[in-house]
């Protein structure tokens, strides 16, 4: 049976990236075999035993390379243990959250085969000099939600380390006795 855990993201300015960094660091120093990649990248997960997933929600959606990834690894994330971190609000707004949550209960509704292990929103981060076209564009819009809008880091550190250690339980491979 495969030991190695992948620790897959999809990511758009880097956040993302950086908090699966965090996660597989953690599983790391737990004593699991982590392999950390884009989600765009992962061809196969024969040599995995789970699966944690870490996607943004952008504009009430989960990344393309999220959505792409769990299409065509449908069958074999059905039958892995898959944990999944969301990034999504970018301050600590309670109703920013409790929106945010609903709009990735909306995501993961949209895939009834998966079953977590464990699930988890964590704050986003946005920098406004870091956009790209069209959002780049969208920030101009005199009716943008975005306009005027100042750079923002509401990722918990310590919650997203907790979290991370609180996975290693979960995906440990069983050892026989």
């Amino acid at each position: 049976m495969p030991e190695s855990i992948l620790v897959g993201y999809a990511s758009r300015y880097g956040s993302t990236r950086e908090v699966a960094e965090a996660v597989a660091a953690i599983l790391s120093e737990k004593g699991l075999d982590v392999d950390l990649q884009p989600l765009r990248k992962v061809e196969s997960l024969e040599s995995y035993r789970a699966v944690v997933l870490g996607a943004p929600l952008f504009i009430g959606l989960w990344h393309k390379d999220a959505r792409n990834f769990l299409a065509r690894n449908r069958e074999a994330l059905a039958k892995l243990p898959v944990a999944i971190f969301t990034l999504g609000p970018l301050n600590k707004e309670e109703k920013d959250w409790a929106e945010v949550k609903g709009q990735l209960d909306k995501e993961l509704a949209k895939y009834p085969w998966l079953k977590p292990v464990a699930s988890e929103l964590f704050g986003g981060k946005y920098d406004p000099g870091k956009l790209r076209f069209p959002y780049k564009l969208l920030v101009t819009m005199p009716a943008s939600p975005l306009r005027h809008m100042p750079a923002s880091d509401a990722r918990d550190w310590e919650k997203i380390r907790s979290w991370a250690a609180g996975l290693a339980r979960p995906l440990r491979p069983n050892k026989p006795k």
